[in-house]
């Protein structure tokens, strides 16, 4: 069989997410995909995975994700006749600590809201489930009996078989040589086998993705890290098959192998493996042994497993896997090169989430999204800068590390830091900044930080210093820095009817004017949400979340067509300040800016400050009368000197998200996303009803049937600590679950956002589950505090 010389979409790998792909494009009616490996199906990663399928995921489309692959694997045998190897025995995860107790309630809870069962279980319960095991130093587990597992191997073979009967092809044994492209966009594959021209590729190249989509001109942040799991011969008291035990305190994953036991570790520093030692040659192919390395995992496990001690070693696997700067998988369209689609990062869940990722990915080839909101696996989120083999060395072992550790809020990386420092940086290192990374930049979290913050679930270790900073933007004046959000310059005599068209807000304001817009996709479902600032009849500069500057350019671009646009990034041009409290005024004056007392809400204009020319907006994201000051990144530092010479204090993010919290403000990423409209976010009254614009024709049919589904919680219990992603009970049904949460500082009560579904909502008794415990809450549409009525923005 010789290659075609057209196909629709080719598909690169011929793993498990090449494998799934192909299935889904074939089932969508793409009957003319194909599939190219350069060696044999799953000779990459897939045919050593450990294969495990735990449905439970740290958000509701991530798991609902996983829950598909559970449902696809256990039809796929009746569909095609070929086994599987669906073994659904169930998961044991133990907790040695008190904090990952709490973790592990938390997932209880988690699990609950998001409909995957899960029930805490005795130290004694546990036992009795998984008998081999030392439960001496054991405090109690949560038991999940859909999870499973099944046979990499057969998986493959069966999505390919059901891809085959509906007219796509595979073709082993053929390695990709180039990638064609022009103007942008692909147009072929160049094989060994001899070259393709197609519509569109499916990148699922797992272990080689970053050189893959180097040939495109795309970046693709992806390293190979060793992982290890061991293997005994049969060992007695394993009969038939058991549920697989999680011991993640000690970095391991344990189940039944043939009678005997696979052992695994996600140890807290794994060993990167630098690109080119895996070659074209590496099919079926392992690492070499490394005892010393793995000996400290080897020690846990003899604690966990006694019988270990006398069991007979079959072999030390040491499988590559593939690791992404934040542990979690890239999926969709790339920003650099139209028609490249990404599968792959899989970071060691490659089958858990092949079956529901490689349905996502054919949908979005197919459909121009994903078939629910993937957000935090969108292609596109990564920085430049994180492409960098040095960083991808240093950053992947302990993402590696992470996969296990208890997810502690404020928890930070300490690899591949200080890629992009702030202008400021050095005034924020002299206040004693904490600092978190965002899309590569240092941003402080808190000031006034005397040493490292302790992990935990209750009080954190940062919360006066929180305290401090509100008070000062609620009693004074404080200063945010904004300057790392995205900025996007749009010129051209057709800038106008371009932003009236993709933003959902009347854009056709006077110069001088800022639009807070959503920007909506076909579906009237959010993109983004921006504030523009109109500065000339023909230019406006919009400004975008820090994560989404690569992702919203390369959406603005592709929407561009038929405007006579420019549109460029000019993120680190700019710094970006916001003063705000009740003495801004006063600080505005003082320092040589008295004109911006005069501007209205929502109004930009020119002042200087230390003499430097800035451009301010009167709008709040906190709540408290202020502006956002943009000025050239070189001029922050005259700037930022007078401000705090003049009174005002510095804050960092924690404050701003207590705040923003407090007024309700919906932020991407928590309480916007691709699956929601701005009726669910109560914000359509932002929306523009005398144009038609990019989503415009879907909200008016939503309106016939949506609802506000957006609300604030306030918890009674000033000791409660909420973190996002609790269920909210009404009695004994789940109506909802939190999108935000932090401490208000202002009304003094802990608070949420929430997407809550339940009648008669606003002003309703409910209670929240945190950690296993039931705290009383009021949910309300009104925000937290709000003593202006003053207008959002994004």
């Amino acid at each position: 069989m010789s290659l075609p010389t057209h196909a629709s979409v080719v598909v690169i790998g011929g793993g498990i997410m090449g494998c799934s792909t192909l299935y889904h494009l074939a089932k969508m009616g793409v009957t003319d995909a194909i599939l190219i490996e350069r060696n044999k199906l799953t000779s990459g990663t897939t045919w050593h995975s450990a294969a495990q399928v735990r449905a439970l995921r740290h958000s509701q489309n991530l798991t609902r994700m996983i829950q598909y692959s559970v449902d696809l694997y256990a039809q796929l045998e009746q569909e095609t006749g070929q086994n599987v190897g669906w073994i659904q025995k169930g998961s044991l995860s133990i907790a040695t600590t008190e904090d990952r107790m709490i973790h592990v309630k938390r997932q209880e809870a988690l699990a609950h809201a998001y409909g995957v069962e899960a029930v805490s279980v005795s130290a004694g319960e546990a036992k009795e489930r998984w008998p081999l095991m030392n439960a001496d130093d054991v405090l109690g587990a949560v038991w999940s009996p859909d999870d499973g597992r099944v046979s990499p191997s057969d998986v493959c073979a069966a999505l390919v078989k059901a891809a085959k009967g509906l007219g796509a092809r595979i073709f082993e044994d053929t390695g990709v040589t180039g990638i064609l492209t022009e103007n942008g966009k692909v147009v072929g594959v160049e094989t060994t086998q001899g070259t393709v021209s197609c519509d569109a590729i499916a990148l699922c190249t797992g272990l080689w993705s970053r050189e893959v989509g180097a040939m495109a001109g795309a970046e693709i942040p992806a390293l190979a890290c060793e992982h290890f799991y061991l293997l005994t011969k049969p060992i007695d008291g394993i009969v038939g098959n058991m549920p697989t035990l999680s011991d993640h305190d000690n970095h391991l994953y344990i189940r039944d192998d043939s009678g005997g036991l696979l052992v695994g570790c996600f140890e807290p520093m794994g060993k990167p493996i630098k690109p080119g030692i895996l070659d074209e040659n590496f099919e079926f192919g392992l690492l070499g042994e490394d005892w010393e390395h793995f000996e400290p995992m080897m020690m846990n496990a003899l604690h966990r497993l006694p019988a270990l001690e006398t069991a007979e070693v079959k072999m030390l696997l040491n499988g590559p896997e593939s690791f992404t700067p934040d542990g979690m998988f890239m999926l969709g369209e790339t920003a650099e090169t139209k028609g490249l689609f990404l599968g792959c990062g899989m970071n060691s869940v490659g089958m858990a989430s092949g079956g529901g990722a490689g349905m996502s990915l054919a949908h979005c080839i197919v459909h121009g999204r994903t078939a629910y909101d993937l957000g935090e696996a969108d292609a596109k989120r990564f920085a430049p800068v994180f492409n960098s083999l040095d960083h991808l060395m240093a950053r992947a072992p302990e993402i590696l590390g992470t996969h296990y550790e208890i997810a502690f809020p404020g928890r930070q990386l300490s690899t591949a830091r200080n890629l992009r420092a702030l202008p400021l940086e050095q005034s924020y290192k002299a206040a004693g900044a904490h600092f978190g990374q965002f899309y590569g930049w240092e941003r402080p979290l808190y000031l006034g930080k005397t040493a490292e913050p302790k992990m935990t679930f209750g009080k954190p270790d940062w919360f006066e210093n929180v305290a401090a900073e509100v008070k000062a933007a609620h009693e004074t004046a404080a200063i945010f820095d904004a300057s790392p959000f995205g900025k996007i310059e749009v010129h051209g005599a057709d800038a106008e009817a371009f932003m009236q068209h993709v933003c959902a807000s009347n854009m056709a304001k006077a110069p001088g004017s800022a639009i807070y817009s959503a920007v909506l996709n076909e579906r009237g479902t959010y993109e983004s949400d921006i504030t523009a600032h109109r500065i000339a009849n023909d230019h406006y500069r919009l400004f975008v979340g820090t994560n989404a500057i690569k992702r919203d350019l390369s959406w603005f671009k592709r929407h561009s067509d038929g405007f006579d646009v420019t549109l460029t990034d000019s993120t680190e041009e700019y710094a970006v300040l916001g003063l705000m409290g009740p003495e801004a005024a006063q600080i505005a004056a003082e320092v040589g800016a008295p004109e911006l007392n005069k501007l209205g809400y929502f109004k930009v204009g020119p002042a200087h400050i230390a003499g430097k020319h800035v451009r301010a907006v009167r709008m709040s994201y906190v709540g408290e009368a202020g502006w956002e000051i943009t000025m050239k990144a070189e001029n922050a530092q005259a700037v930022y000197d007078a401000l705090v010479a003049a009174g005002a204090t510095p804050a960092g993010m924690y404050a701003q998200s207590s705040m923003r919290i407090e007024k309700g403000f919906a932020a991407m990423g928590h309480e916007l996303d691709s699956d929601i409209t701005p009726i669910e976010t109560g914000m359509d009254m932002m929306v523009s009803k005398k144009k038609e614009f990019v989503g415009s024709a879907a909200l008016v049919e939503r309106r016939a049937t949506g609802k506000r589904s957006l609300m604030t919680v306030i918890i009674d219990d000033v000791n409660a600590v909420p973190l996002g992603h609790e269920p909210i009970y009404f009695g004994d049904i789940i109506v909802g679950h939190t999108t935000s949460a932090s401490f208000g500082y202002r009304i003094g009560k802990p608070i949420c956002l929430a997407s809550v579904h339940m009648d008669d909502a606003d002003g309703a008794e409910v209670e929240m589950d945190i950690a296993g415990t039931r705290f009383a809450a009021r949910v309300q549409f009104a925000p937290a505090y709000d003593p202006t009525g003053s207008r959002m923005r994004g």
